[in-house]
């Protein structure tokens, strides 16, 4: 007899509700004190705390302890979109299972399950049946927003949300080997029910992007077929259809697996498919989870051996890459099971709209686009020097426990610092204006920093995460995220009438700038003929114009020098 039944088992449209899936957990927990615990940690938005739920069949519950003990952990993340619920219930159906069953837990002996059941809290308490309009069933669902409306897989490394700075310590505490953060699709209609996003191979330390690539994806695909859960990669690509390709997933660190890659861990999003019924997205979902669970088993050693020689890689290594384009030229293949994809007259529009025609199947090979190439690279400093006033950002990197150090004492350093040339921005997204498209001077110069300002060697297991924040020009720096935006404005002006004369001055004095003015005059009609933009021109030559204008904040010392450092 079960220890509890949940809805879905008398009728497959139902998901948990939040109060149920925090019950069915406190149940588990009760009835296995030994090995199964449920604690809570930090908060989200709703004012709620999160619920960590660890399986550990030797009975020991310290992360540090497990690490050394050469265990290896797993973290799976559940509701993040609470409108995707799949994994909820299976994640519990498959924690009953495990715990019921005494020959499953053997299998367990080399590893450590910890689960979120719900992250996205705040959503999964805003309860309804109509969000998800493409999505077939469950009756009811959550929101993908949280109480602050920000959708949480945008938010691991800005952590606008107290739900991402609890995960961020979750995660730091535990540190997972593997990481599986479960989803709903939307998009084409295609015979699979499961899709999987891996991290993108390319992005992770050889030896992990290695094993990922070549024994961990292939023996997950093949299980999975054995299970008649057959998956594809996540269907997204250059055309409208599949029957184009598909694309690989270059994860940055706003997504969950590219935040768990910036600390060597490889993590999966297995995205099950939208017009698939809710009992095949679950049953595929807890297959997926069980899948993994034994391939860990089965090369616990050999993931301890690769993700150690990939941390030693980090805390090494001189060059970093930032950012990566898709390689257009090198491509795999794969057999691809579809609808066939036709067009028809729109009933709302008239105008021709796309539909998939499931009595027409088809199977057939179809590019597969996976490999990415560097486009932006940098070298590692030796550290970042970086003012306490920045405190937005020192928190965060407290909570990711990067090793800091702080000055005694007032100090006049050289360091390398960017001043920001140019830059784009995308408007209204996630509670930000992000920029892109960053454009940066670099100089070497002496600069002076205070007493308790932080200095970050680049030494240690946290550089990734430091050079794809701190460097201004990364996809998911501070920069891009707003973080810096006060040195974008000018905080002192001119009135012309009064500084024409001071500019006049200053040109007879600088006959190279009067020399560089005549030429640009003489290049650029437009500029010769607007003579604000000129005396701004002269303005910004000048020494009145403030240096701090665009100048990023953070220090790059590229070597070691003796620094006055507090014990």
């Amino acid at each position: 007899m079960p220890l509890f039944t949940i809805p879905f088992e008398t009728n497959p449209n139902q998901t948990l509700t939040y109060a149920e899936i925090i019950a069915c957990y406190e149940k588990l927990a009760k009835a296995h004190p030994g090995i199964f615990h449920l604690t809570t940690m930090g908060s989200t938005d709703s004012g709620l705390p999160l619920h960590v739920a660890v399986l550990s069949v030797g009975g020991e519950f310290d992360p540090g302890k497990i690490r050394r003990s050469g265990k290896r952990i797993l973290l799976i993340n559940n509701g993040i979109h609470p409108g995707e619920p799949e994994g909820i219930d299976a994640t519990v159906l498959l924690l009953r299972e495990y715990l019921s069953n005494p020959e499953s837990l053997k299998s367990l002996n080399d590893l450590v399950i910890v689960i979120i059941p719900v992250y996205n809290v705040d959503g999964c308490l805003n309860r309804n049946s109509y969000s998800r309009a493409n999505q077939d069933g469950p009756e009811s669902y959550g929101f993908r927003g949280n109480a602050r409306n920000y959708d949480l897989n945008r938010d691991f490394v800005k952590c606008d949300s107290r739900n991402a700075r609890t995960f961020n310590q979750i995660f730091q505490t535990w540190m997972p080997d593997i990481f599986v953060d479960n989803h709903t699709s939307n998009g084409a209609d295609y015979q699979y029910t499961m899709t999987l996003i891996a991290t993108q191979h390319d992005k992770l330390e050889t030896p992990l992007g290695s094993f990922l690539q070549e024994t961990m994806l292939p023996q997950l695909y093949g299980e999975m077929k054995k299970r008649n859960w057959e998956m594809i990669p996540y269907v997204d690509g250059p055309g409208e259809t599949p029957d184009s390709g598909i694309s690989g997933f270059c994860d940055y660190g706003r997504y969950s697996t590219g935040y768990a890659a910036l600390w060597n861990t490889i993590g999966f999003m297995p995205e099950t498919h939208m017009l698939k019924p809710f009992a095949d997205r679950l049953w595929s979902n807890y297959h997926f989870m069980d899948v993994v669970i034994k391939f860990i088993a089965g090369h616990a050693s050999e993931i301890g051996k690769v993700r150690a020689e990939a941390f030693e890689r980090t805390r090494t290594k001189r060059e970093f890459v930032l950012d990566y384009a898709m390689d257009q030229n090198k491509r795999d293949t794969l057999l691809f099971k579809g609808y066939a994809a036709k067009y028809k007259p729109s009933e709302v529009s008239g105008l021709p709209r796309l539909w998939y025609d499931r009595t027409e199947p088809y199977a057939k090979e179809i590019a597969y686009y996976n490999y990415f190439n560097p486009s932006v690279t940098v070298e590692k400093p030796y550290a970042y020097i970086i003012p306490q006033a920045w405190e937005n950002v020192l928190e965060r990197m407290r909570i990711n426990e990067v090793e800091m150090s702080r000055l005694e004492k007032d100090v006049d350093i050289e360091v390398e610092t960017y001043f920001i040339r140019d830059f784009k921005t995308r408007n209204h997204w996630e509670g930000h204006y992000f920029h892109h498209n960053i454009q940066l001077d670099k100089k070497t110069m002496k600069r002076k920093f205070h007493k308790g300002d932080f200095v970050v060697f680049t030494d240690q297991n946290a550089n990734r995460y430091l050079v794809e924040t701190l460097e201004p020009n990364a996809p998911d720096s501070w920069v891009a995220w707003n973080f810096f935006d006060p040195i974008l404005m000018q905080k002192e002006y001119f009135s012309a009438y009064v500084f024409e004369d001071l500019a006049a001055q200053f040109l007879k004095e600088n006959p190279e700038v009067r020399k560089e003015l005549d030429a640009k005059r003489a290049a650029d009609p437009e500029f010769a003929a607007d003579a604000k933009v000129q005396l701004d021109w002269v303005y910004r030559k000048s020494p009145w114009y403030e240096p701090s204008h665009r100048m990023y904040p953070v220090g790059r010392l590229v070597k070691a020098v003796e620094m006055p450092l507090a014990k």
